[in-house]
Formats: structure tokens, sequence, C-alpha cells
């Protein structure tokens, strides 16, 4: 089920206040230390703790349109994505879901310009090594999927550095999409599969969809490998070969709010609508 919200245009809508925003707001707490203080407080008006997702997924869309609407060129847009996703971070966070894995970069996006593929490897690199230190201090474990090979070789040793640094944290998992495909993703757990068959460690009988998922690459999310709640935003209501697998029972929550305005309050709209949600999985429900 797919829900679609009807937010305003980013031209009408009124400017948000972001967490970087917040610093000069909440004396005398600052940064970081001050958004967790607001937030860890109580969860705002709507939400209840024990309904909330475990795992959620966004699709972050939007940024070149952003950038469009306010005569900027594309790469302000891209530089926009970086206080969005952080701010998701550390709500997330704070308000205890478990694991949150963002689309940063699809393996089509490859065969966008050359200048605009190395602007986004350049901002994922500082995204990452601004904020390790951080996620060391909060619990948050990163982790990076998609076909990593492709990546340059500074972020691919930055990933590395900030995947060992954080790999005991256990309060939220991370996980950043770059270079990744759904469909990639399924053909891959397929062949570490068939490889496993030929050389005799299982039988295909054994193949169950338990023994599948652990070949895809969200098994690294460890008790939470499945999203709970998939948010789009931009507009677009389709999946975009993100998590074919994986958000087969996900909830769907798409909206207009291009990625860069989506802060706060629009997160919290999405929750809101997962918490109306009633999981069956199939089932009928028994009427009283």
């Amino acid at each position: 089920m797919a829900m679609f919200s009807n937010s305003l245009s980013p031209i009408a809508r009124q400017p948000r206040v972001s967490r970087h925003q917040t610093r000069l707001a909440a004396p005398p707490c600052h940064g970081v230390a001050a958004m967790r203080l607001r937030v860890e407080s109580v969860l705002p008006a709507g939400l209840r703790a024990e309904s909330l997702p475990r795992h959620v997924a966004v699709v972050m869309d939007g940024n070149s349109r952003w950038a469009r609407a306010r005569g900027l060129p594309t790469a302000a847009g891209h530089e926009a994505l970086k206080p969005a996703l952080e701010e998701a971070v550390w709500l997330s966070r704070a308000w205890g879901i478990r694991a949150l894995t963002a689309f940063a970069f699809s393996h089509e996006n490859w065969s966008r310009p050359k200048a605009e593929v190395d602007f986004l490897m350049e901002l994922f690199e500082r995204l990452i090594q601004e904020n390790v230190a951080e996620f060391v201090r909060e619990g948050i474990r990163l982790r990076v999927i998609g076909d990593c090979t492709r990546l340059p070789v500074s972020l691919q040793k930055t990933v590395r550095e900030a995947e060992e640094a954080t790999s005991n944290n256990l309060q939220l998992d991370l996980i950043l999409a770059i270079s990744y495909s759904g469909r990639r993703d399924i053909v891959q757990a397929c062949a570490n599969l068939a490889h496993k068959v030929r050389d005799e460690l299982l039988g295909p009988d054994d193949i169950d969809e338990s023994l599948f998922a652990d070949e895809l690459q969200t098994n690294c999310a460890n008790e939470f490998p499945y999203p709970d709640l998939l948010i789009r935003t931009g507009g677009e209501v389709r999946l975009s070969n993100f998590l074919m697998w994986q958000s087969a029972y996900s909830e769907l929550f798409f909206t207009s709010t291009l990625w860069p305005d989506f802060y706060e309050a629009d997160y919290v709209e999405a929750l809101i609508y997962f918490q109306g949600r009633d999981w069956r999985f199939g089932q009928r429900k028994t009427l009283a």
C-alpha cells in the first residue's frame, strides 16, 4: 500500500528549520548536542515509540529540481542533499529507529556527465569524513552497499576506514547505497548460491528465502535487513531499482517534497502514516 503526500511546491513551502539552523536557536547547547537534546526529550506529537518502524529506507530524489527552482547549478542541489541526510540520520538515532538505508547513487547514475559524478563522489567522501567521529560517539554503524569497485580509490579508502571505526556500534545501522542496483543485488545473490551448490556446500533444495536474503547486501543491517517503511521524495511514484527484494512488504510513502526540503516535519508525517497502517502480510484480518 502506497501513500502520496500532497505537499505544497517547494516555492510555496515555508522555510524549514534544519538541524544546522537550530544551532543558533537552542542555547546553551549547540550543534549536534542541541539537536539530540531537543529530540531525545520527547517524541514529536503523534508518534508512538512502540510502533515506530525499525528500518527506514529513503530515496533522496529531487535535488536537481530543487536547484533549478532556485536558479542554481545542479551541484548546489547535490550539496543540499547532505544536511537533509544528516538530519534524517540524527533524528533516526534519537527516536530509536534501528536502521536507515539511503539511496545515494544508483548503478544507472554512472551514465551522468563526468563532472556531476565526480562532484557526487567527492560529496559522499566529505559526508563520511565529516561525520565519522560523531558516528563513533553516538553508536552509529556505517555500511556502504553497491558496486564499490567502481568508486574512486580515495572514497573506497574512506568507506573502509569508516566501516572499521564504527563496526562495533549498535544504536543505528546507517546504510548508504552507492552504485547500487536492486536487480544486480538479486542477480549477485543468485550467483553466490549457485557457487555454493557447485562447491557442494548446499543442495538446490536447501535454498529458501532465508538463505537467499543472507546473500543480499542488506544482510549487513544485523537484525533488521528489510525496511518497514520506504520513503521517496520528489514526487515520483516508483522504486527505481531500489531494494527490490527487501521492500516486498514495506509500507511505501511518496511525497512531492524535494529531498533538500525534507526535514523533521516531513519525516514525522511519514512516520505517522506508517503507524496508521495495518500489517497483515497477505492474511485476512479476523473480525471480532
